[in-house]
């Protein structure tokens, strides 16, 4: 028997357990390890605001790559009152429908006890993770512990890091939010009260549609390095002649064929979103070969105009974005925050405006950080990932983009050895496949690691092992 455990019961590590049960020998158990009240939804999907949308079409957000249309078929099986008629293949549909889709697709696997399979779900907190004889221990709270064969972190994403500023002690004050997911993000607030939002992205989005569905009348600022709006997705997407040019993978050159292509794309009276789709397969195979340096400059550099049309505003939230920029409601700003002063229940926000020593300041009642997903491992403050890192079993990477893994997903310690014990999927594995965010990207790598993991496993179940622990010797020396 193989124990297989998955720290965090978000999509990513639902996901690999759905597909872990699907090609894995007969003998296995799963254990799905969250620390929150519901398994299958996480931070992303939990939102119950029937105006958070997708940001993917309905018809690309299939759990399954051989079942593309398992979502959708699921949708119009549905008489959710947040849904809109017709429900087609484009529909961008309330993001807690996918949550709710996930949950349905573990539910339903929990219920087939007769597979060969095992799934155990285990509510609890992980604090640490351990090495032992033939596997490894996972420290729960209440001195609680699991054992596993092979671990897997699926973490998901960890809430913003705050900007860095002279005096940080306003990160303390109760006028300020690290989490716009956090359920007292808005909580408190006056309908007219200006509120400052720290970023400019997709989060950005969701918070502005937050404070607009409740109400809110004051002034929204938006303010981030560059104050860029992510593009609109448009209904019909006119596809250029297909290209015959060969990808590049370094930056200059990459800069360019794009560039070239959206030109010709335009000359052809087709749009320029058919160009950064076409490129979505490659993308993690042009990041894999692009030198360190390249990479280091596109994330200072080319990162934010990437970003914008590459992840895109669902058309009916864009209309309602353009529209309070329109009324003058949503202030977008470019600058770089200096300070904060807090004074008799506000708070004024000094910062440089972009390209120039000009300084200007604003006044909020509430200051929420939406500049997007902790990545830098280092300064994350999670027991587990502090853990990790204290006792060398795993490392950030050298971009500060999430944890050092290869591209079998494998983690790296300290020293940059291959664990042959412990991986991870999702958000934490940017580093290594850079685009690891929508759900079709991070489908695609569940599906690939589940299938390396139970090739592993029937690797070493063919030994003909007579005892369990003959069986995770047997692994220890198939991966390393």
């Amino acid at each position: 028997m193989t124990n297989i455990a998955i720290i965090g019961a978000g999509f990513s590590g639902t996901l690999l357990a759905l597909h872990l049960l699907r090609r894995c020998p007969a003998g296995c158990n799963v254990t799905l390890i969250e620390r929150a009240v519901k398994f299958g939804r996480g931070a992303a999907y939990a939102t119950g605001n029937p105006n958070h949308l997708l940001n993917v079409p309905a018809g690309r957000m299939s759990a399954f790559h051989d079942r593309s249309g398992d979502f959708l078929d699921w949708l119009k099986q549905q008489s959710d009152p947040c849904l809109d008629l017709p429900l087609g293949e484009h529909s961008f549909v309330p993001r807690q429908l996918f949550g709710d889709y996930v949950r349905h697709l573990l539910n339903r696997e929990i219920k087939a006890s007769s597979r060969d399979v095992k799934l155990k779900l285990t509510r609890g907190d992980v604090q640490g993770i351990e090495p032992a004889a033939g596997g490894v221990v996972i420290r729960l709270d209440r001195g609680r512990s699991v054992h596993a064969d092979l671990a897997v972190l699926a973490v998901g994403n960890f809430p913003p890091e705050s900007p860095p500023v002279d005096d940080p002690a306003f990160y303390n004050s109760n006028l300020y939010r690290s989490d716009p997911w956090a359920s007292n993000a808005f909580s408190g607030l006056k309908s007219d009260s200006p509120v400052l939002l720290i970023g400019t992205g997709l989060t950005m989005v969701d918070a502005t549609i937050s404070l607009l569905d409740h109400g809110h009348k004051g002034p929204i600022y938006a303010l981030s390095r560059r104050g860029l709006l992510p593009q609109r997705h448009v209904a019909s997407v006119v596809t250029p002649a297909e290209r015959v040019e060969p990808v590049p993978t370094s930056l200059v050159q990459l800069t360019q064929f794009l560039r070239r292509e959206a030109k010709r794309a335009v000359c052809e009276s087709a749009d320029w979103r058919a160009v950064v789709d076409a490129l979505r397969p490659f993308t993690g195979d042009v990041w894999a070969e692009m030198s360190m340096t390249d990479r280091a400059r596109f994330l200072r550099h080319i990162r934010p105009w990437w970003e914008i049309h590459r992840h895109r505003m669902a058309t009916s939230v864009a209309d309602r974005i353009e529209a309070a920029i329109a009324r003058g409601q949503l202030r977008l700003k470019a600058g770089r925050i200096l300070s904060f002063h807090e004074d008799n229940g506000q708070v004024d926000v000094r910062y440089r405006l972009r390209g120039t020593d000009r300084v200007e300041s604003l006044t909020a009642a509430r200051v929420v950080n939406c500049s997007g997903p902790g990545c830098d491992y280092a300064r994350i403050s999670h027991p587990l990932i502090r853990n990790m890192l204290e006792t060398g079993m795993v490392r950030p990477d050298a971009l500060s983009l999430g944890l050092d893994v290869t591209r079998n997903c494998a983690l790296k310690d300290r020293r940059g050895a291959i664990s042959g014990r412990l991986f991870a999927v999702g958000p934490v594995t940017k580093a290594a496949f850079w685009e690891m965010t929508a759900v079709p990207d991070i489908r695609r790598q569940c599906e690939y690691l589940a299938n390396h993991i139970s090739s592993l496993v029937k690797g070493a179940s063919s030994k003909g092992q007579s005892s369990t622990e003959e069986l995770r010797r047997e692994i220890r020396k198939v991966i390393g």
